[in-house]
């Protein structure tokens, strides 16, 4: 599904629970996140619908490197020649998006958590498991982003992974939060705002945490990498997932 203007700017592609972005300014467009395989043609589509050429696009900015935000970097990469960019301490993850020690066992979570099998079916089906890695990934450093369509303020937030990254939009009061807060689990099937849960996270300790970057924004739009957008700004966000806690 595509969702133009979702925020200022902004444009979603959603997928099996799955968020990717596309942001433009008068100078082209960033990709933030690359979901999952399937959604390649949702964002050439997008694309033409906009009158973008490849061309335009300027990067693919990797919030983190697991397989469900990797999903088709390694083809824009090669096919479009676009530099994909990623925190360094995530690099060795987006190479490899399948190789990370999470919390707790990823793979027993789903039964004792059975609501998650709906979720997690349709990423498989949507290409989940046949993610290939970006080996040749170009450092996300913190600050501003000035190569970067929309110049981004980039923050480091580790806990769902090591080198996670939010990106904020400070003049359109927008924040991309990738993992670092979602309003729906893919791993437990809830909703609202809230880490997400320990199957998939490195340690949710520190995730929570980093709560504090995304409330320091004062965003009003928060953009996750699963579950809608949320408009009611990121204290209150953060203010409901820290009373969530973590799973």
């Amino acid at each position: 599904m595509l969702i133009p203007n979702v925020a200022d700017g902004v444009h979603l592609i959603t997928h099996a629970n799955v968020n990717c972005y596309v942001v433009e300014d008068d100078h082209g467009v960033t990709l933030v996140d690359a979901g999952l395989p399937s959604m390649w043609p949702m964002l050439t589509q997008l694309l033409e619908e906009r009158n973008w050429r490849p061309q335009d696009v300027k990067a693919l900015v990797l919030t983190h490197g697991h397989f469900d935000h990797v999903g088709f970097a390694l083809r824009a990469h090669r096919q479009w020649g676009i530099p994909v960019l990623v925190h360094p301490e995530d690099a060795r993850l987006a190479a490899h998006p399948y190789r990370y020690k999470p919390q707790r066992n990823r793979f027993l979570y789903p039964f004792t958590h059975p609501k998650s099998l709906p979720a997690l079916s349709r990423m498989a089906a949507a290409g989940a498991l046949t993610v290939k890695g970006v080996p040749d990934t170009k450092p996300l450093g913190t600050g501003v982003a000035d190569a970067v369509t929309g110049r981004p303020d980039v923050v480091h937030t580790p806990g769902h992974t090591d080198g996670h990254c939010i990106l904020h939009l400070p003049d359109r009061g927008v924040l991309l939060t990738g993992d670092a807060l979602v309003t729906l689990d893919p791993y437990t099937g809830q909703s609202g705002p809230q880490i997400v849960a320990s199957a998939a996270t490195k340690d949710t300790g520190q995730a929570l945490a980093s709560l504090e970057a995304i409330a320091a924004t004062g965003a009003t739009t928060l953009l996750p990498g699963h579950g809608m957008p949320w408009k009611e700004g990121a204290e209150a966000a953060v203010r409901e997932a820290r009373r969530i806690g973590a799973h």
